[in-house]
């Protein structure tokens, strides 16, 4: 490369903007993945005599951990765990398959007795592991989902979760995909669901309510969802199965209108009013408007131009099956090539998980995430030797899973090229940031063997740098899948009330992109990775920890930055970082390990403490390791030790907690203040998490704790 040439790319990485074409190699140091344990010698005597008494069982540990994670690895060398949700996923399925005529499918009763075998005690069903209540959304889908099933209103399991449900208030308290679902099935008014107009296709990008505003799982489902409200089909329950339990007082006394959350400002009231006004259009003109049908059929190609390679949509459950639904009312036949193969997925195991006579249908699938995941920690247990041809397998999938097609982040910059990773096995519309960071850590590990470079590793490694950096948003720190989606007015909106429609900045992706950067050996001045410092600085809590968006939640946000802290050479012994491992060792419980509820989402008393877990142990060990402060060895000692007694004979650990964040509810994406006395009024959830989506990775269990002996082991070894 001339000089003319190093100058441009140096501009480019410097001023933070679009990097079509460059080359970003040069800048990428001889890093080595390994620098988050190479930390210096500490300045004061340090006791590590209860880490160093461990080191025979560490090997152990870590050597059948290692065999265990091997056994599951798959054939053409990924590796994927199951994931969990709640049981909407299973309910929504065994609705839509009664929507689309397709009641005698095979499927349908599967999905029942799931339902059945997740009902709590008390009649409800929950949203993630241990939750101290059932949810109202998830229960009147499942008995919905029961009742289309022929489950008679006198079944027990039926009439409990009958009762249940008027308990806590009955309908009016349901979300909005809750209402789009009843009205799916004849039992709610369309016209008291939000609108939805197909128009908004039209949208141009530069105007606020532009569908690519809207987070990446919103804007995928909001585009099925606008054929079906305008539309407004149904099929409805047979007479017999209808849900007259969950109307005491009769329909014609029923209020359908959407409650009223505490706190709504001048601006939330206009979105309802105009709302209304919609509804009036479509039934007065729109539904008959030369624009309306012009505006399904561009609707339309967007969808099925968005369809994956698997036939889902999005990588997650919500615009596939409303994709379906829309398309079938279209006039989509079951054997067009498009619903074929959306229908068909249904079938495959990287969606369905069958179990008995049971089956559960995924949200998503993680093979990208579980792959990188356990290349990281192979090589961190420093396996490569022991397993060379199985990490190489891996490295190879890995690597043909690089996104080189442009996706829906290209509207703000289409001028970058492609170059990230996505989640799911088929989701190229959709690469995200946090993907993309960690496959540069895993490839950072063999970035420097021979025959790697002949694999073009070192191009992958450019690639996905210079998309990166693109993707920076302006705050300084990394959405998940677009740039700047952080609209707030957005969240205003009557249709955003169930969960998330935004998509802003996160601490925890911002660490991730930050410590690749750091392992690659990216000059620590350049403006993109000083922006990203600042970011996570101004984040920090005021108690020491970060918020975690994607991972629950202050032990997963906290146990990422200090990694990343390290990888890029900060001064581990700065008053912030030592804020933080303080907030660490406080929330360490007697018996050595770590745990945060899901509830912590919503209680202040919940931050930090919860049942212990391996995973989030392990995320806790991270960072204290990072951190590397002799008062903090014994801490270690007791966590490491955690872990080593709580593995099975078989290699494994047992984890049955939620410990995955889909979203927390909250409405804009992000943390919030949660000492307003009204806030559960106002996000009208409470530790229950009714607007909140949660998530249990299957091999969380294993790879983060592998990950944290393995990075104890070495540092034994520097102490040594």
């Amino acid at each position: 490369m001339n000089m003319a040439s190093r100058f441009s790319l140096k501009k480019i990485l410097r001023s933070g903007s679009d990097t079509q074409g460059t080359n970003v190699n040069t800048l990428i140091q001889s890093g080595s993945s390994d620098i988050v344990h190479q930390k210096p010698a500490p300045q004061v005597p340090a006791d590590m005599s209860a880490l160093k008494a461990m080191g025979n069982s560490l090997t152990h540990t870590l050597s059948s951990a290692c065999e265990w994670l091997m056994k599951q690895q798959k054939p053409d060398g990924h590796w994927v765990g199951s994931v969990g949700s709640n049981a909407s996923m299973e309910a929504e399925w065994c609705l839509a398959l009664w929507f689309l005529g397709l009641e005698d499918h095979p499927l349908r009763p599967r999905l029942g007795k799931a339902l059945l075998e997740m009902q709590r005690p008390d009649g409800s069903w929950g949203t993630y592991y241990g939750a101290g209540s059932g949810d109202i959304n998830a229960t009147v889908e499942a008995y919905a989902a029961l009742r289309s099933l022929g489950y008679a209103e006198d079944d027990p399991t039926v009439s409990k979760a009958a009762a249940w449900i008027i308990s806590k208030g009955g309908l009016k308290n349901v979300r909005v995909f809750t209402r789009y679902w009843l009205a799916l099935i004849g039992e709610w008014p369309w016209e008291k669901t939000p609108n939805l107009p197909p128009e908004i296709i039209w949208f141009p990008n530069n105007f606020v309510f532009s569908i690519y505003n809207f987070a990446q799982w919103a804007r995928a489902t909001m585009m099925p969802l606008a054929i079906l409200s305008a539309r407004r089909p149904s099929r409805p329950l047979r007479p017999q199965d209808r849900l007259d339990a969950l109307f005491p007082g009769g329909r014609e006394n029923f209020d359908y209108e959407l409650p009223t959350k505490e706190g709504r400002d001048v601006i939330a009231d206009f979105f309802r009013m105009a709302d209304k006004g919609l509804h009036w259009l479509q039934t007065s003109f729109l539904k008959r408007a030369p624009s309306r049908e012009a505006a399904i059929k561009d609707v339309l190609e967007w969808i099925i131009w968005h369809q994956d390679a698997d036939g889902g949509w999005g990588g997650i459950q919500p615009p596939w099956v409303y994709g379906l639904m829309a398309l079938h009312g279209e006039g989509y036949q079951f054997h067009h090539p498009v619903m074929a193969k959306a229908l068909d997925a249904l079938n495959d195991p990287g969606w369905r998980h069958d179990k008995g006579d049971a089956s559960w249908i995924q949200a998503t699938n993680s093979p990208v995430w579980d792959t990188m995941l356990s290349l990281m920690a192979l090589h961190d247990a420093n396996a490569e030797e022991r397993f060379t041809p199985e990490m190489d397998k891996a490295l190879d999938w890995l690597l043909s899973r690089q996104v080189r097609v442009k996706g829906d982040w290209s509207v703000k910059l289409p001028n970058t090229e492609p170059g990230g990773w996505a989640f799911e096995y088929a989701n190229d519309r959709y690469p995200d940031t946090d993907d993309t960071a960690v496959a540069l850590i895993a490839l950072a590990s063999c970035r420097n063997r021979p025959e790697w470079k002949a694999k073009g590793v070192e191009e992958a490694i450019g690639r996905g740098v210079r998309w990166l950096v693109a993707m920076q948003s302006s705050c300084g720190g990394w959405g998940a899948f677009d740039k700047d989606n952080n609209k707030g007015i957005l969240a205003k909106i009557p249709f955003c009330d169930f969960g998330e429609a935004l998509d802003p900045p996160s601490v925890d992706v911002t660490a991730h992109v930050l410590e690749a950067f750091g392992l690659l050996g990216l000059p620590h001045d350049l403006p993109c990775i000083q922006r990203g410092l600042a970011y996570i600085r101004k984040e920090q809590d005021p108690t020491g920890p970060w918020f975690g968006r994607w991972g629950v939640n202050y032990l997963y946000g906290t146990g990422a930055v200090l990694p990343a802290l390290a990888a890029l050479g900060e001064d581990m012994t700065q008053p912030y970082i030592s804020k933080a491992c303080d907030w660490l060792i406080n929330s360490q419980q007697e018996n050595g390990g770590w745990g945060e509820s899901c509830a912590s989402y919503m209680e202040v008393e919940s931050i930090g403490r919860g049942t212990t877990t391996p995973s989030q142990t392990a995320w806790a060990l991270m960072g204290l390791i990072a951190a590397n402060r002799p008062q903090d060895y014994d801490a270690i000692a007791k966590g490491c030790r955690y872990l080593i007694d709580l593995q099975e004979e078989d290699g494994s650990w047992n984890e049955k907690e939620f410990t995955g964040t889909g979203f927390p509810g909250y409405g804009v994406g992000q943390t919030i203040k949660l000492d307003d006395p009204a806030i559960s009024k106002r996000l009208m959830q409470g530790a229950e998490l009714s607007r909140a989506f949660m998530l249990r990775y299957d091999l969380y269990r294993q790879l983060f704790p592998i990950i944290a002996l393995s990075r104890a082991s070495r540092l034994i070894k520097i102490g040594n």
